[in-house]
């Protein structure tokens, strides 16, 4: 399983949430992701900076599952049993990631 975070102008930065702290909820999820076997791979943009922080969970042989707003401890809490379970193609989201799922901006329709 990869684990891949944007980090670059708008993700994960003070300037646009200066609340958040994002060194803990990156720290958090590469705890999650070594217990389950995972890695964590920090990208600059995943060009969806309208619904950051953005998460992207992707196991082999199933579609990436793409995570925005990304911004509280509860939402990381909700990622990390997620994984626990399984992660995508074993355990289904729980109602709450459920609304933080994203189309990946590639998939979006022309508007």
């Amino acid at each position: 399983m990869r684990i891949t975070v944007c980090r670059d102008c708008c993700c994960g930065t003070v300037k646009k949430h200066p609340t958040v702290n994002h060194g803990k909820h990156l720290s958090r999820l590469r705890a999650v992701a070594a217990e389950v076997g995972a890695t964590v791979t920090v990208v600059e943009c995943l060009d969806t900076c309208e619904t950051s922080n953005v998460v992207v969970v992707q196991a082999k042989g199933v579609k990436p599952v793409w995570l925005g707003f990304v911004l509280g401890d509860d939402a990381i809490t909700d990622i990390e049993d997620w994984l626990k379970a399984g992660g995508p193609g074993v355990a289904p989201l729980s109602d709450t990631l459920e609304l933080h799922r994203i189309t990946a901006p590639g998939l979006r329709k022309a508007q």
